[in-house]
């Protein structure tokens, strides 16, 4: 594979990786009843296959959450950690999208700058980085919350989303 082979690539996967992480960062800072107002992002699409309103929304918009029988104290504190969380990564979240601007502003008007697009590409990595790492805290801070039977519960309703997301690609494959 020749070097714009290989970058194409790179500049694809990278993307994508942004586009999922931009996904989940934004799911994480939607409060469950914020999501039930707007309906999910499959509902509000129409669905997806035969699969209309299932899949990730559950696990991103919190509402696996609901399925813990969280105390009102709680509930307060994930509510308080969710806007916490963004509003502390509010302005990396928003350099990333001035990266990913300044990426496409790169590659309009018909000329590709391999040099620039590196630059940004790399500068977005790095932004990611550390909203992974946020990510991970927000994680933590969250299970603290919880009692040993919930985290218990939690694990178990992970694996049966899992089990249901594998079935639901196994039928989407046929």
């Amino acid at each position: 594979m020749n070097k714009l082979g290989r970058f194409k690539v790179l500049a694809i996967a990278t993307l994508s990786a942004i586009a999922l992480a931009a996904s989940i960062a934004v799911a994480q800072s939607v409060t469950p009843d914020q999501g039930n107002a707007q309906g999910t992002r499959t509902e509000r699409r129409g669905g997806r296959g035969q699969h209309k309103g299932h899949g990730w929304g559950g696990m991103r918009q919190g509402r696996i959450f609901k399925q813990l029988n969280l105390t009102e104290d709680q509930q307060a504190k994930m509510k308080q950690i969710r806007e916490s969380f963004a509003e502390r990564n509010k302005p990396l979240r928003e350099q990333l999208r001035a990266k990913r601007q300044e990426l496409r502003q790169a590659n309009e008007g018909g000329t590709f700058n391999e040099a620039l697009a590196t630059q940004k590409l790399t500068e977005m990595a790095s932004l990611q980085a550390k909203l992974m790492g946020e990510r991970a805290r927000l994680h933590q801070e969250m299970l603290s919350v919880l009692t040993a039977e919930q985290k218990a519960q939690l694990e178990q309703s992970k694996a049966q989303f899992k089990t249901r997301r594998g079935e639901m690609r196994k039928h989407d494959n046929q």
